[in-house]
């Protein structure tokens, strides 16, 4: 499904009743992920040249844009939505910016944008005050529409046919590299355009949240960690399993079982109205319980869409309600230094009633070679 200009008008609308809601003038949003959502507009290269759309009530939108990157703008799917305005090497792109700024305007400005580009609108317009879009307007780019949540599912579905597959391949004695650039392949032959992340942390490599890959050779026995993800279609994909290489123990199995039960009760949380701390403490209640609460040391979830971390957060203290539409990991997990580590992962989208999962593979300890 390709978006259209009615598609991104309703986007901008929406942004620009949220702002009033917050209290603001309106918004600028700069390359990255924002633009794409309200334009599907990427430069082809990002540089110190400024190029800022400017949602205000009080004006039709505005892009301005360097002289040089004019065609690729009016050639941008939602570029019939905006009035496209640029400017030339030589003269002052601040100036310019400035006169589609109320003087005296507060703005929520993209986390993504440079400091030059803040600091020069500051100094041409004095009395303007700027907040980032993440702090202001957390809900920005939080509910998608059926159109998004389509595309979120094509992702996790191809994420999972990668990962049926590489559970065939052999573990034992191959490096956690080589693995992961299996894995890397199968995305991308399942449609990923990017790949932003694989992490295979075997054995005490897997107690690491963050590792990606290395050159440890895994072993008969490992614990190995598999999160994997990246973009098809524009959206993203990320989706972790744990498997084991040969039988494990019963102190492995154990802590697995641990995991599954609190990555199942945080789904089961999910409804419109929960606050998003709630899913974090249904998942940390269940480790804790179990023994093992100081070794799930990070949030249970985040958001996902045009990145593959975003507003919501699933963590203690987020009590933004979920709402349907919203689209978001649960990913609880119990790290044990030196030892192994265990991460159960899906994409989830709030309904009008309950959750739905966007990744489909078992949750069961699977067994590799």
């Amino acid at each position: 499904m390709t978006f259209t200009a009615k598609d991104f008008t309703r986007r901008m609308e929406r942004a620009l009743a949220q702002a009033a809601d917050a209290g603001l003038t309106g918004v600028l949003v700069t390359p990255g992920p924002d633009l794409v959502y309200f334009l599907g507009y990427q430069p082809t290269a990002i540089t110190e040249r400024i190029t800022m759309l400017v949602l205000d009530a009080d004006h039709d939108p505005h892009l301005i844009v360097p002289v040089l990157e004019r065609p690729d703008a009016e050639a941008a799917p939602g570029a019939a939505a905006v009035t496209i305005t640029d400017w030339a090497d030589g003269s002052d792109p601040y100036a310019a910016t400035a006169r589609l700024l109320d003087p005296q305007g507060r703005y929520a400005l993209s986390d993504s944008a440079w400091a030059m580009h803040l600091l020069g609108l500051q100094d041409a317009l004095r009395e303007t005050r700027y907040t980032s879009i993440t702090g202001s307007l957390p809900m920005l780019r939080a509910v998608k529409d059926a159109a998004e949540v389509e595309r979120l599912a094509a992702a996790g579905a191809a994420a999972d046919a990668a990962y049926e597959q590489i559970v065939t391949v052999r573990f034992a004695g191959r490096t956690e590299r080589e693995v992961g650039t299996d894995l890397a392949r199968l995305l991308r032959e399942h449609g990923h355009s990017q790949v932003d992340f694989t992490v295979v942390g075997s054995g005490p490599n897997g107690a690491n949240p963050h590792h990606e890959m290395g050159d440890r050779v895994i072993q008969d026995g490992d614990m190995v960690v598999l999160d994997f993800g990246g973009l098809k279609d524009g959206y993203g994909s990320d989706t972790t399993r744990t498997v084991h290489v040969g039988e494990p123990s019963a102190a492995e199995r154990e802590i697995f079982e641990l995991v599954r039960l609190a990555q199942q009760t945080a789904f089961e949380a999910v409804r419109p109205g929960v606050a998003c701390q709630e899913i974090d403490r249904a998942a940390r209640r269940v480790i804790t319980d179990g023994g093992y609460g100081e070794q799930f040391i990070h949030r249970t979830g985040h958001g996902i869409g045009l990145t593959t971390h975003e507003p919501p957060y699933m963590v203690e203290g987020e009590q933004l309600p979920l709402v349907p539409g919203m689209c978001f990991s649960i990913e609880p997990g119990i790290y044990l230094r030196g030892r192994f580590g265990v991460r159960i992962e899906d994409i989830v989208t709030v309904t009008e009633n309950a959750g739905r999962r966007l990744n489909d593979t078992r949750h069961e300890l699977r067994i590799v070679a």
